[in-house]
């Protein structure tokens, strides 16, 4: 029986031991694993952009320009991080930033033409990637798993 197999068979019984601690039978090992191969299927349809760099330009054609920091709770990314994101996209000519013309502290994002070009050829694969990402499960599997996962989050 596989690992999977295994954890299937014990969450089906409801019988998850508490007392006997399984690496594998843990919540975050699980969702590592998962996060993984979701990533890899990322990958091979996505290769030259990481999961973080398309969602920055997925959020900003659904709101349009915004600040670096309020892109960055969209997209649940620490202020550091989205940073590094836009600066990667901006040298890549996705995105541009420009000052807020009151708080001139203040930088706003805005996808370039070419990163429109971009989102847009991308939108249906990674439509493709979720689809692959949660095709071991059926379609009721799947509308249970995407409300616990939200409940969660």
């Amino acid at each position: 029986m596989s690992a999977e197999e295994s954890i299937l068979k014990l969450v089906d019984a409801g019988e998850l031991d508490r007392e006997d601690y399984r690496l594998q039978d843990q919540v975050g090992f699980i969702l590592r694993r998962a996060h993984q191969r979701h990533v890899s299927i990322f990958a091979a349809h996505i290769a030259d952009l990481t999961p973080p760099q398309f969602a920055a330009l997925a959020k900003l054609r659904d709101v349009g320009e915004t600040s670096q920091n309020q892109l960055g709770q969209l997209i649940a990314m620490d202020a550091a991080t989205v940073k590094g994101v836009i600066d990667r996209l901006k040298a890549r000519g996705f995105v541009e930033l420009t000052r807020h013309e009151v708080d001139k502290r203040r930088l706003l994002v805005s996808l370039t033409a070419e990163g429109r070009e971009a989102v847009e050829r991308l939108i249906p694969l990674a439509q493709k990637i979720t689809e692959e990402t949660l095709s071991p499960l059926s379609p009721k599997e799947v509308a249970t798993f995407m409300k616990l996962l939200a409940k969660m989050a």
